[in-house]
This record gives C-alpha cells, structure tokens and sequence, in this order.
C-alpha cells in the first residue's frame, strides 16, 4: 500500500534507471518471433503441384522432365515446359491453365519394389537424377519431447514449493496469497452519513467511532476503549454496505473493504494466507477500519454439516478469529461486518472481544422512510401533486433499496410519457409494477376472469367487514408476474407486534378468496396455492411458537429451518415426541377450519355486496377504495368515509396473490 513516487518526482539517478523487461515477456516475443519465421519460410517456400504418378509417368515418356530428386516414397522435380491442366481450364487471360514448373508426385509402393525404377529414371534423365533417403526426424521429435516433459515436471515442482510456504512471498503464486481487499478512495461525490437516511440510532453508533479514530484522548481519558469489532444485522437492502461506505467517506484513516467470499479459494491455506496479509496491511497503516461484506460466507459455525472441520472455509475462520482477539493484542485495527443471516455464525466469533457491538439495521419507520424519499428525489423533479409524506406512509415494510428503486421507476416512467415531472400517477404506476410486476399480455375472460373477480371480492370484502388495522386500497384482476389479480392492502401504522384476535382475522381474509369461490361455483380452483401457503404458515407459528393452542399450551417447538446446514439437522434429532407432531399438526387443520367457516359464513351473510363487488370488478378490472365504499358502503375500520389524505395514500406491499 506504500505511494510510489511519480516519474518526475523521482532523483535523476533513478529516473534515469529503466526497469530490466519481464522474463516473462521475453519468453513471450520468441515465442512470437519463432512462429513468425516459420510461417515466413513456409510461405516463401517452392509452390510444387501435387500430380499423380501417371501423370509423371506420361511427361517422363515426353521428355518433358527437366530434373528429380527422389526421397522415399515422394518425388521432387521440374517441368521443362508446364502442362495443360485437364478440362479445358483458362486463366485470366483466356490462355490454357497450366501446373506450376515445380511438382511432388507419391510413388506407388509396387513400382519402388522394382529394381529398373532407378535405372529407367537414371537412364533418361543422367546426371539430372538424383536420389536420397528421406530425413528421419526421430532424434529431435524425441528431444522435443523430453524437453517439454522435464519443464513440466519443473514447473509443477516450482508450483508446489512455492505453495508450501504459507506467506507465498513471490513466484508464480504469489498473489494467491495476497489480499484483495480494495482501499477506499475518496471520488468526486464520497457517501457521507447525509447521504444515509432513517438510520438516526445506528448512524449515532458509527459516529462514535469515527470520532475516536479522529480523537482517541476525548474517550481514554475516562478509560474507555474503542470497539474492535462492530457486526451490522438485518435484511437485505436496509443499507448495510452504505452505511460501510459512508463510514469510509466520514472517516479520516485507511478504510480497506472486502467480501467474505474473496478470502475463500481453491488452495488450502490461501484464505488464512489473505487474512494475515489484510490485517498486515491494516496494521501497517493503522489506525485503520477493515469493512467485511457478507461475513456468513466465511463465518459459519464450525463443525457444522457432513463436511468436518477441516476444510478451508474453517481455517480462515480460524485466522480472522485469531487476527481480532489472539494471543497477540490489536488495538490499531477495527473491523466492520455485515450479514443479514447473523444465526449462521459462528458462536466464537460474536462474543464480546472480537464483535463487542451488533447493531441492528431494521426496516426503516414512517419517519425514516420520508427521509429516504426525500434522499432519492432530490435529483428528480416532482410535480406539486407529490406528497412525500403519503408516499412513506403508504411504503409500510418497504426498505431503503425498495424505496429508490420505487422512485428510479416512477422517474423511468414519466420518462417513457414524455413528462417535465413526475407526477404522483407514476407513483401509483411505479408501485404497481416493484410490487405486483409488469402487465402480462393475457387477458382474462369467461368463467376464468369471473372466478378471479370473486376471488379478490372474497378477500376483499371480509378485511371491509371485520374492524382491522388494515385497509383495502385497491383490487386488481389484471393479470401482473406470477398472479392473475391482487388485493393491495394499505396498513394505517406501523407495527411490531400482533395479537391473536388480529391473526385469526387475517387467517379469515386469507381464506376469504378460497370461500368465494366455494359459493359462488360450489367448487374450488388453483388460484388459492399461495393463499393455502401464507396461512398454513401463519396457523404453524401460532401453535408452534407463539403458544396459541389451548390443547398445547404455552410451548415453543424448535423448528427444523433454524440451522440450514447439511447434517446439522440429522445431528440434532427434533425435541417433541411423534404424538406432540400429531397434536401439532391436528392444531394447525383445527384454527385453519374455523377461519374457513368464519369466512364462509361471514361472506354468506353479506352474499349481495360480494356479488356487487365481483361483478363491477369483473367490468372495471380496477377499483380504488373510493369506488368500493360507493359500492357497497363504508368499511368496519371507520365510521366516515374516506378522507382525502388516506386515499392518496400509496400501499404497502401487496396482500396476497389471489390467483
């Protein structure tokens, strides 16, 4: 990592010396000029026809041979006076095509066998004949190839004993061991923490440390020490690695980032190797902040699986560890992770001494989100119908990467219509197609369109009737991605937590779709998988981990899934009798029954709205919020109609896929 000095900078001494060419290279340009003189000389050699031997034979009888060379089986000569080409052939000019002066002919093996071959040809050509056996090759094809055999054997050799040693100081291998860690260079516009919105907490962590590199007496002078490791943890897209490079752009020391698949490679111990060489290199110019992304690469537990512990994921493992809190102590060096699966890793590695902070970056609140709009649009020109604020709260669940891919979207799509502005339709627009995909070219129609018309009316309709926290905003049966209609559901806040009352009810609305179609067709369809999927789930984490089984009662039961490693689930058998499963899964068909009853029943009682729901979206396709409380009234989760700003809001993600 040193600065090498510039050409003009350097002493003239030294400007003056030119680096010797590399071996390398001219090994390279003989190679060239080898291939190149022979094909110069192959293609400045003698054009010689090849004629068959009666051919030879009957100019030989003409007289027309000036002289030959005989070398084994092949016959060299001249032509006095070229002959004719056969089949009345011209040139150019017009004149007869004729062979080249020179020929080669292959001599039959039954006229070498006869002694008067020599003879006759001695006889009529003289001192012009002559005859040679032919060049035998054998003695320099066998030191070719005893020649390429001993380089081979001595460059592999080379290769193994430039392996052996573990620092692979130079050599053929040399950068196998080295790191490929990329230091931070400051661009024309660095990411700068005013650049990372709706982080407030976690951005509060990371100042403090940038703050200690730029003034560790400020918090020594009470004793207090700089953490060696932070690990941010969330889902994906909720801006780890932005907050990694807005570290490096707040920061004023070395920041060096990596990918914790780069350390992995083909050779054993090369991993190791580069993690020495990172933290060498770290120390070198500490302080300094190494940022490691997707650390679970090369962070998994140890031992775990079929594969041992001897592989060579395990051994880079064990050096960063060793690197961060070893036998010998580094203080200079502060590492940096992200993983948005933290429970693969390695217990060893989160323990306090090595991780001592793991900051969670969640999914952004409502104030969060406004700050991330107005983060992505301040490029982009908005109309005034824009409302930043009703876009984030309609954005519920969304994460900071959604969000500007919302926003790049939307400004694609004003584009495409040729707008100065992007107005709040392309919003909408923009919406639609992150969350439900582009428009596919099928067009429902028949039994098949009136179906799917029913089925998101039966969803519909029971989150209208039944008081929630969730609202309908908009039901679709234009067919978008991988689902025939939709029923986009817009939350009023948000939340973290739920109750059971909450989850029956949304178990209810699941299965109201399923229950339409059941009594409108008295027959099922397809359209509900996805349906039957998220409310088997939601009904399995109620009974086995929220405890909301009378007959179970309050007992959470492991769940296979919590550790996805090939035979660390056979290690560890499941920790609940046969019978518990059956009672479990007994549990399960039980409160997913009810919720199918309520949501017949409840859909029975209301049968005329749901056909005047069905039916007006079997002609509309689309229908906002507004036209279903024109439709059919006022839903349960208010008293008054809707108000401007709740239906201007956007949605959050899409409930589920009906068809």
């Amino acid at each position: 990592m040193e600065n090498k000095p510039e050409e003009g900078n350097r002493p003239p001494e030294q400007a003056a010396h030119r680096p010797r060419m590399n071996p390398s290279t001219l090994w390279l340009l003989l190679g060239l000029a080898i291939v190149a003189g022979f094909l110069f000389f192959r293609t400045n050699s003698v054009p010689r026809a090849e004629i068959n031997y009666g051919l030879f034979r009957a100019e030989l009888e003409r007289g027309n041979i000036a002289s030959v060379e005989v070398k084994g089986m092949k016959i060299l000569g001249q032509f006095k006076e070229p002959p004719v080409v056969p089949g009345g052939k011209t040139d150019k000019d017009g004149n007869p095509q004729r062979y080249p002066a020179s020929f080669v002919t292959t001599v039959p093996p039954w006229v070498l066998d006869d002694p008067a071959f020599d003879d006759a040809l001695y006889k009529r050509l003289g001192d012009k004949y002559h005859a040679s056996e032919p060049s035998d090759n054998s003695n320099y094809l066998l030191g070719v190839y005893l020649l390429v055999t001993v380089l081979l054997f001595a460059g592999v050799w080379l290769m193994f004993r430039r392996t052996r040693d573990q620092v692979l100081g130079g050599g053929l291998l040399a950068g196998f061991a080295k790191s490929p860690a990329r230091r931070y260079q400051a661009g024309d516009k660095p990411v700068t923490f005013q650049d990372v919105a709706g982080l407030e907490g976690v951005k509060s962590e990371l100042v403090e440390i940038v703050e200690y590199l730029k003034d560790p007496k400020k918090f020594q002078r009470l004793g207090g020490r700089v953490p060696k490791g932070i690990l941010l943890m969330g889902p994906p897209g909720t801006g780890k690695t932005l907050l990694g490079r807005a570290v490096a752009g707040e920061a004023g020391v070395p920041f060096f980032s990596i990918s914790g698949s780069e350390f992995i490679q083909m050779f054993v111990g090369v991993g190791a190797s580069r993690v020495r060489d990172l933290f060498a290199t770290a120390k070198e110019n500490a302080p300094a902040i190494l940022f490691i992304d997707e650390i679970d690469a090369v962070g998994r537990h140890r031992g775990a699986g079929l594969g041992g512990g001897h592989d060579e994921r395990e051994q880079t493992l064990n050096q960063i560890l060793s690197e961060m809190d070893g036998f010998t102590q580094n203080d200079s060096v502060i590492v940096m992770a992200a993983t948005n699966r933290p429970d693969v890793l390695d217990p060893a590695l989160l323990r306090p001494g090595r991780f001592d902070r793991h900051i969670t970056v969640d999914r952004p609140n409502h104030k969060g989100r406004l700050a991330i709009f107005k983060v992505h649009t301040r490029e982009v020109p908005l109309a005034d119908d824009v409302d930043l604020d009703r876009l984030a709260a309609g954005t519920v669940g969304l994460t900071g990467a959604d969000i500007r891919n919302l926003v790049n979207e939307a400004a694609l799509w004003a584009t495409r219509q040729g707008k100065d502005q992007v107005e709040m339709s392309d919003f909408e627009y923009a919406r639609d197609k992150v969350l439900m995909g582009p428009k596919r070219e099928e067009i429902l129609t028949g039994k098949e369109k009136a179906m799917t018309a029913y089925h998101e009316a039966g969803h519909a309709l029971l989150v209208w009737l039944v008081p929630s926290s969730d609202r309908v905003h908009k039901i679709s049966i234009i067919p978008r991605g991988r689902a025939l209609g939709a029923t986009q559901l817009l939350p009023e806040e948000d939340r973290v937590n739920i109750s059971e009352s909450e989850l029956h009810n949304r178990l209810a609305f699941l299965l109201g779709g399923r229950a339409a179609e059941k009594l409108q067709f008295n027959e099922y369809s397809a359209g509900a998988e996805d349906d039957l999927k998220r409310a088997t789930q939601i009904a399995r984490r109620m009974v086995a981990h929220w405890g909301m089984s009378e007959r179970l009662g309050p007992v959470a039961f492991r769940a296979g899934e919590e550790h996805p490693f090939l035979g660390k689930e056979m290690a560890e058998p499941r920790e609940y009798s046969e019978h518990t499963a059956r009672v479990i899964d007994e549990e399960i068909v039980r409160i997913l029954r009810d919720a199918e009853d309520r949501a017949e029943a409840l859909l029975s009682q209301h049968r005329d709205k749901l056909q005047t729901l069905a039916e007006a979206l079997e002609r509309e396709e689309v229908l906002e919020e507004r036209q279903i409380e024109q439709l059919i009234g006022p839903s349960a989760c208010t008293s008054t109609s809707l108000s401007p700003a709740a239906a201007a809001r956007t949605p959050a993600p899409p409930a589920p896929d009906g068809k």
